[in-house]
């Protein structure tokens, strides 16, 4: 064997630790070299011979290396906390009795979406059983008397997850409304507006701006929580704001898919307003101020969102026939708005519960208040007049009845879903068994055809029953959706003879009328002749 060819043997010859050679190595790092073409190839040569080795070498371990995270242990990590009990829970319900603790009354949602699922409607099993223990965690962070799931709403990213809930009687909760200023405020706009110097004053009237009915009436009955996804974070309810009247008016006219990100903008027309208000000095609503504003500050998902669980819960929250009565104290004249819970009620049979014919199901009834085309459940003036001022006797005989406005009602409460307009032709309601294989025990559900996604059980023989919505929280339509049309212009004067432009005359009628001047010009002349002749 030559030189050479020893010479080659020895370097081809594998590191007992590396298992390179130093042939290849050299090839490796001249190759290198010659790529890069460094300005001191000689001063840079360990170095590369060290980034070689180490791209090259690896460690030979018994170690695993640690797996990547899966998408169900994030989810399980995540939905950790959802499982874990607190130090002051308990699993003894008399040990809770003896401390005197009143807990708050949580829906057996679990069973109730039990009988959903049997009719093909409902949440799968898991995602029900988080959103209770969700519910749960709302209960220890907030002081309530009831939880119910109301539904979920559909998103375009995310969708909601809403809980319908009642604040103990001794929490009164921030529904985000925002009243009139301090008097220290209003004072200093005042003395502004003293110093200021006077504006014209229009004497356009902008529309009034119902008052808001305050929690627990009206719209605002209940408070409202949502949430996108039940992972037992911290706060991971959000309280919805109440909705204003305009809220609700506004809603009709619009159609928006929701994002499921309830600080989103409504960027619509007309403008949809927000919870915030603008006040003159003496603590009116200043309702100018207030458009204005929401021009350029609509309010936001969260308020449409509200505004839709309102309208939705007023048309398709339903009760059996009978479940629900009156207070006989209550006076009969007035409007009732308060109900209990009859205990002489033995149920209804399943086939009142049914639709007959084309008459529609007759054993169901609303308890919830209907919500007037004003947005209120009780009917507000709309004029912008003082209430507490008198009224002018000579003005309202020498008046044509222009002030006089029609009273909107509706419906009263506990009224039977027989007396809702039909949808497109067709009734307002279909009823179904939940199950026709096993129709002895199954339950009876009628799904209203005026918001898709809204749904009602009954078993038991209507002695148990349930409501919940999914969808994506709009109401049915046959036609595609059209904005409204902008108010007309308004006029830019009054037509009168003040302003009314004359029609230019004629050459004629300008050549007589220099002739009877001119004949009034000689009159005159002679007059001042014959005054110079006496004197």
């Amino acid at each position: 064997m030559s030189d050479l060819e020893s010479a080659k043997a020895y370097l081809l010859q594998s590191s007992t630790k590396t298992g390179l050679n130093l042939y290849d190595h050299l090839a490796s790092v001249v190759t290198k070299l010659l790529d890069e073409r460094p300005e001191n190839a000689v001063d840079s040569f360990e170095e590369v011979s060290r980034q070689i080795k180490a791209d090259v070498y690896t460690e030979s371990t018994t170690m695993r290396d640690e797996a990547a995270a899966t998408d169900q242990l994030k989810l399980a990590t995540s939905q950790r906390k959802l499982f874990e009990k607190g130090e002051d829970e308990v699993d003894d319900d008399a040990d809770q009795e003896d401390d005197g603790e009143t807990e708050a009354q949580i829906d057996n949602m679990i069973e109730q979406m039990q009988y959903f699922e049997d009719a093909g409607v409902g949440l799968s099993r898991e995602e029900t059983f988080r959103i209770f223990l969700a519910m749960k965690q709302l209960v220890k962070e907030r002081t309530l008397s009831k939880v119910r799931f109301w539904g979920k709403i559909y998103g375009t990213k995310k969708n909601y997850i809403v809980a319908e809930c009642k604040f103990a009687d001794e929490e009164m909760p921030d529904m985000g409304d925002e009243g009139p200023p301090e008097d220290a405020d209003a004072a200093e706009d005042a003395d502004a507006a003293e110093d200021a110097e006077p504006l014209p004053v229009s004497k356009y009237e902008w529309p009034k701006i119902l008052a808001q009915e305050k929690y627990p009436d009206g719209v605002n009955k209940f408070a409202y929580f949502v949430c996108n996804e039940p992972n037992g974070g911290p706060s991971q309810w959000t309280m919805l704001p109440n909705a204003l009247p305009i809220q609700i008016q506004r809603a009709r006219e619009i159609k928006k898919l929701f994002t499921g990100d309830i600080t989103t903008p409504i960027l619509s027309y007309p403008p949809f307003p927000s919870n915030t208000l603008k006040y003159k000095a003496d603590g009116k609503v200043d309702s100018r101020a207030t458009y204005e504003n929401w021009q350029t500050n609509p309010g936001t998902e969260a308020n449409y969102l509200r505004a839709q669980i309102a309208q939705i819960s007023a048309d398709c929250i339903v009760s059996p026939s009978g479940f629900y009565t009156f207070n006989e104290d209550d006076d009969e004249e007035e409007e009732r708005t308060e109900f209990m819970k009859d205990e002489e009620y033995e149920g209804n049979p399943r086939d009142k519960l049914m639709v007959q014919d084309d008459e529609g199901p007759d054993g169901w009834a609303h308890h919830m208040q209907y919500i007037l085309p004003q947005g209120t459940c009780k009917w507000q003036d709309p004029r912008n007049k003082d209430p507490d001022a008198e009224e002018d006797e000579d003005e309202d005989e020498d008046g044509d009845g222009e002030d006089e406005i029609e009273k909107e009602t509706g419906p009263s409460l506990l009224h039977s879903i027989m007396q809702d307009p039909p949808v497109d032709g067709q009734q307002a309601w279909s009823s179904r068994l939940t199950s026709v294989r096993n129709p002895r025990y199954a339950g009876v559900l009628i799904s209203s055809n005026r918001w898709p996604g809204a749904h009602a059980v009954s078993y038991a023989r209507a002695k148990k029953f349930q409501n919940v919505y999914f969808g994506w929280g709009h109401k049915y339509s046959s036609t595609p959706y059209n904005p409204p049309l902008p108010p007309p212009a308004q006029a830019e004067f009054p037509t009168n003879e003040e302003v009314t432009e004359q029609t230019d005359p004629t050459r004629e009628a300008e050549e007589a009328y220099e002739a009877q001047n001119a004949v009034k010009d000689g009159d005159g002349d002679e007059d001042e002749d014959d005054d110079d002749d006496d004197a």
